[in-house]
């Protein structure tokens, strides 16, 4: 009875090998459908093409945590125009926005051990530590970055620009 099984068995197997279409047949079958159907033209997609993100880019992690000299608020002046003065306020409120989401990674990113339980865990939280100083060094930078925003749209008000200006 098991050898008959066995048999049985191998037959089917080989039966379903030789009715499978081999995946060169499947590529070449779906080549003659794209020429078919006139495949439109690839689009190549550049850096230029896609948004900014607010994740870190390669450049922005050799800085993360490292205090920037902070840029002197925009002096009021009578000759900036209202699109000026809302496109300082947008770069300043996408800077706090990227600082933001810089501190909150690196913040999800403290874990720490049990320094016994684990090899090179002393080492290990010792790095911790460096993260959580450097989250505490952005709070400062972000506090700066934050006074910054609303001394500009504090000079926007005054040189008499509306609240589609200053708080875009």
């Amino acid at each position: 009875m098991r050898r008959i099984h066995k048999i049985l068995l191998f037959v089917l197997l080989t039966a379903m090998a030789s009715y499978g279409q081999s995946l060169g047949d499947v590529a070449r079958q779906t080549r003659q459908k794209e020429r078919a159907k006139g495949a439109a033209k690839k689009k190549v997609i550049t850096n230029e093409d896609l948004p900014e993100s607010p994740y870190l880019t390669p450049g922005q992690q050799e800085t993360v945590g490292k205090l920037k000299p902070a840029a002197s608020p925009a002096s009021p002046s009578s000759g900036q125009s209202a699109e000026q003065w809302k496109s300082q306020i947008l770069a300043q409120k996408n800077n706090i926005a990227t600082l933001k989401a810089q501190m909150d990674k690196l913040n999800d990113s403290v874990r720490f051990v049990e320094a016994n339980a684990y090899y090179n865990g002393v080492q290990y939280n010792q790095h911790q530590v460096k993260k959580q100083q450097q989250v505490e060094q952005m709070r400062t930078q972000l506090a700066e970055q934050q006074k910054q925003l609303e001394a500009m749209q504090e000079a926007a008000k005054k040189a008499g620009m509306g609240s589609a200006v200053y708080d875009p």
